[in-house]
């Protein structure tokens, strides 16, 4: 049982730096290169919701998101943006915690390393972002990040541990 565990842990540690290779060549290309307000402008040219989401307004990174400050694109564009942020960080803490619950001593301690080598690589690709001329370092994005990575720690981490205890129960009651 121990080898199958060895080589899910592989996969998974694999996956998570499949995963900080894309971020990384993601962070690479110009906000120009990932412009998706005029596929929005296209697909949404009827502006649905607009009357519903004319009243959201608030500050992020010191800048006004709304519709009025934004377009209709521009402010749909922004919460795309920030979901990617938030899933692909999530992705990585999954996997960063999954490779890694089997190779500590404890799930917090996999819980910690995950977070701080997600946390870090969210820190660092905002940095590298910081020497692109078409792109803006932003410390909110850092947290975004670690949060969207914490969650997917967290929701793992229940996972894992509601899985182990069907096993052991379903051992209870096969030695009994």
């Amino acid at each position: 049982m121990r080898k199958t565990h060895e080589w899910k842990d592989t996969i998974f540690i694999l996956l998570a730096f499949c995963i900080m290779i894309l971020l990384y060549f993601s962070s690479s290309m110009s906000y120009q290169d990932q412009n998706v307000q005029p596929f929005l402008e296209r697909i949404l040219s009827g502006e649905p919701l607009k009357g519903l989401l004319e009243v959201v307004r608030f500050s992020y990174a010191g800048n006004e998101v709304s519709i009025q400050a934004s377009g209709y694109a521009g402010f749909v564009e922004f919460f795309i943006r920030k979901a990617a942020h938030f899933g692909s960080f999530f992705l990585l803490g999954v996997f960063w915690f999954l490779g890694l619950k089997n190779k500590s001593s404890s799930y917090i301690l996999a819980a910690l390393l995950a977070l701080l080598l997600a946390a870090g690589y969210a820190g660092f690709d905002e940095l590298r972002q910081s020497f692109n001329p078409n792109r803006t370092a932003l410390m909110e994005d850092v947290y975004l990040d670690s949060l969207g990575a914490m969650t997917g720690i967290a929701i793992s981490w229940l996972m894992s541990t509601r899985g182990s205890n069907k096993k052991s129960n379903r051992r209870k009651l096969k030695f009994r």
